[in-house]
C-alpha cells in the first residue's frame, strides 16, 4: 500500500505530499508538531472502513428463542445459566462441556463463509460473549462459578479460533461484551435468569467486568484476535445506568495504557444524543486515548408507539433517524468526533402493525423496510451489523440475515461486488479528474473566506494537505483489496465508514494545531467527497 501512495504521489505530482510534514514547504507554524501520517494499513481498512456486517447470534451467549436444541425438555428458564445448569444436571459435566465445545466449533460452516463472502459481502461481524466465555478464572464468585464454570475451560480458545478463521477471509470482528457480571441490563442475554440489571452501581462486578475487557484488550494487542475492528464494552445498557459513563471513563484510561489504537464501541443505554455528546468529548482533540463509537440498536417491534403504527408510517420514519448523530459530527476540530455504529437491527414488525397493512404486500413491504434501514444506516452510522445470522430455525424469517440478504431486503453497498477491473476503472478516472477538481475546491474555499471576513489572515495551505490527504485516504481504502492488501477478497472495494473517528485519527497524526485546524478538515472532507463522486459512490 506504501507503494500505491508513492506511486499516487509521482503520477499526481502531489505539492505538499501528505505523506511527509504538513508543513513541508510552508513556514513552521507555532504549536505545529511534525507529521507522523503514514498510509492506511490493512488494520485501519478492517476498523474504519464502513461495516455492512452481522451478528453472529446465539452462539456464546445463548437464548432460547433462537437456540431452543441446547436447552433440556423442561429447562426453567431461557439464558445461558439456565441451560448449562439443567444440562449439566441431566447428562453430566464431560457430555455438556462436549455438547457446548461442538456447538462453538460448528458456529458457522463452510457454506456460511461462502454466503457471507460472496452473496452478502459482509465486512464483518458483531461477536456477542460473556464474562464466563474467559473462562473460569473469571467466574468465581459469579452465579458461573463452580461445576458450571468447567464448561467454558476451553470457549476462548474457541472464540480465537472463530475469528483467525474471520480474519483469513476478510472479514473483521467487532468483540461484543454481550453478558456482564450482574448484567448491564435485566433481559436474559446477559447470561441469566436474575431480571435485574445487578452490574451498575456494583464495584465487585463493575470491577470484574473491567478485568474481563483489560484481558481482551491485551489479547488483541497480542495479536491473538487478528481482524479485531473494536471492543464493545457494554451490550444494551439499562436506561439511566447508574454511574455508567464513569466506568467508561475508567475502562478507557485503562485500555488506553494497554492500546490506545484500539477502537471502543460503548452502549448508548437507550439515549443517543447523551451518549454520543459524552463520546465527542472524549473524542475531541487534546485526547490521546482510544477512538470511542456509540453503539445503538434499532428495532420498530417493541414498543406500544410502533405497534400502533402501520408499515408504511414505519418505513417513513427511517429517513429521519440517527437525527442525533447528524447535530453533532461534521466538524471534528471543534465538536470532537460524534461516531454512532447500528449494532443491532432487524426487519420485523410487530403483529399489529402488520394487521394495519390494509391489503398491501407483506413481502413488498419488509424488502422497502429492509432498504430505507439498509440505506439510512450507510448515510449516518459508521457501519451496521443485523440481528442475526445463526438460529435453530434458519433462514431466520425477518429476523435472519440469510433470508433477509436473499430477498432483497438487507443491501450491501454497491461498492463491495465490484469487480477489481471495475475498481481500477474508477480508480484511474478519479485520479485523471482529481487536480481540477481540488483547483476548483481550493478557489470556491479562498473566495469565500476572502468575502466573508476580508482582510483576516488564514492558513489556506492547510486546506490544501486536508484535501490532499482525504483523497488519497479515500483512494487507499477503495484500492486496497484489489491491491491484495486483505486476504480473501476476490472482489469489491471499501469506503471509509467511521469519517468522524478517522478525522480524529489522521487530525492527531497530522501534527496540525492552532485556530486554523478547521482548514485542514474542511480540505480533507472535500478531497474525499470528490474522489467518491469521480468513482460513482
Amino acid at each position: 500500500m506504501k507503494q500505491f501512495y508513492i506511486k499516487a504521489k509521482s503520477s499526481l505530482k502531489e505539492a505538499p505530499s501528505q505523506l511527509q510534514s504538513p508543513q513541508k514547504g510552508q513556514p513552521q507554524q507555532k504549536g505545529d508538531s511534525p507529521s507522523s501520517i503514514q498510509p492506511p494499513t490493512p488494520l485501519d481498512l478492517f476498523r474504519f472502513r464502513y461495516h455492512h456486517g452481522v451478528n453472529l447470534g446465539s452462539i456464546f451467549v445463548l437464548e432460547q428463542w433462537l437456540r431452543g436444541s441446547m436447552y433440556e425438555q423442561g429447562t426453567k428458564g431461557a439464558s445461558e445459566l439456565d441451560a448449562v445448569n439443567a444440562s449439566i444436571a441431566a447428562v453430566g459435566l464431560d457430555a455438556t462441556r462436549k455438547k457446548w465445545e461442538s456447538h462453538w466449533a460448528s458456529a458457522l460452516s463452510d457454506s456460511d463463509f461462502d454466503f457471507l463472502i460472496n452473496t452478502a459481502h459482509c465486512t464483518s461481524l458483531r461477536l456477542p460473549v460473556g464474562y464466563f466465555t474467559l473462562g473460569p478464572r473469571f467466574t468465581a464468585n459469579t452465579p458461573f462459578g463452580g461445576l458450571a464454570s468447567q464448561v467454558y475451560t476451553n470457549a476462548w480458545l474457541a472464540v480465537q479460533q472463530l475469528c483467525l478463521r474471520l480474519h483469513a477471509n476478510g472479514i473483521g470482528v467487532l468483540l461484543d461484551m454481550h453478558a456482564l457480571p450482574g448484567g448491564a441490563n435485566d433481559a436474559i442475554h446477559s447470561g441469566t435468569s436474575s431480571n435485574s440489571s445487578e452490574l451498575w452501581g456494583n464495584s465487585s462486578n463493575l470491577s470484574l467486568a473491567k478485568s474481563c475487557l483489560l484481558f481482551i484488550a491485551t489479547d488483541v494487542t497480542q495479536g491473538r484476535i487478528p481482524g479485531c475492528i473494536g471492543i464493545q464494552l457494554c451490550n444494551e445498557a439499562a436506561f439511566g445506568a447508574r454511574g455508567m459513563f464513569d466506568w467508561y471513563t475508567d475502562i478507557l484510561q485503562s485500555i488506553s495504557q494497554i492500546d490506545a489504537s484500539i477502537p471502543l464501541y460503548i452502549s448508548d443505554a437507550w439515549d443517543l444524543n447523551a451518549a454520543l455528546s459524552w463520546a465527542a468529548e472524549q473524542n475531541s482533540a487534546p485526547s490521546r486515548g482510544n477512538l470511542l463509537v456509540v453503539d445503538t440498536h434499532r428495532y420498530y417491534t417493541f414498543t406500544d408507539a410502533d405497534k400502533s403504527q402501520t408499515p408504511q408510517q414505519i418505513i417513513a420514519r427511517i429517513p429521519s433517524e440517527l437525527s442525533e448523530a447528524t447535530a453533532l459530527s461534521g466538524s471534528v476540530f471543534d465538536r470532537g468526533a460524534a461516531q454512532v455504529c447500528v449494532g443491532e437491527w432487524s426487519c420485523v414488525l410487530d403483529g399489529d402493525t402488520w394487521a394495519k397493512a390494509q391489503g398491501a404486500s407483506r413481502d413488498d413491504l419488509v424488502r422497502q423496510f429492509g432498504n430505507a434501514q439498509s440505506q439510512q444506516w450507510k448515510k449516518k452510522a459508521s457501519g451496521c451489523f443485523f440481528w442475526t445470522m445463526k438460529m435453530d430455525w434458519m433462514e431466520g424469517g425477518e429476523w435472519g440475515f440469510v433470508e433477509m440478504t436473499k430477498e432483497g431486503a438487507c443491501l450491501a453497498p454497491l461498492e463491495l461486488s465490484l469487480s477489481f477491473a471495475d475498481v481500477r476503472g474508477r480508480i484511474r478516472d478519479a485520479l485523471q479528474a482529481r487536480d481540477g477538481r481540488k483547483a476548483v475546491d481550493r478557489k470556491a474555499h479562498i473566495t469565500y473566506w476572502s468575502q466573508t471576513s476580508p482582510g483576516k489572515h488564514f492558513e489556506h495551505w492547510r486546506f490544501e494537505q486536508g484535501w490532499d490527504l482525504g483523497f488519497s485516504d479515500a483512494v487507499a481504502f477503495f484500492s486496497m483489496r484489489a491491491n491484495g492488501g486483505i486476504r480473501g477478497s476476490v472482489e469489491g472495494a471499501d469506503k471509509i465508514g467511521g469519517l468522524e473517528i478517522w478525522i480524529r485519527k489522521r487530525l492527531r497524526e497530522s501534527g496540525m494545531r492552532g485556530g486554523f485546524v478547521w482548514e485542514w478538515e474542511q480540505g480533507f472532507r472535500q478531497g474525499l467527497a470528490a474522489f467518491y463522486t469521480f468513482a460513482g459512490v
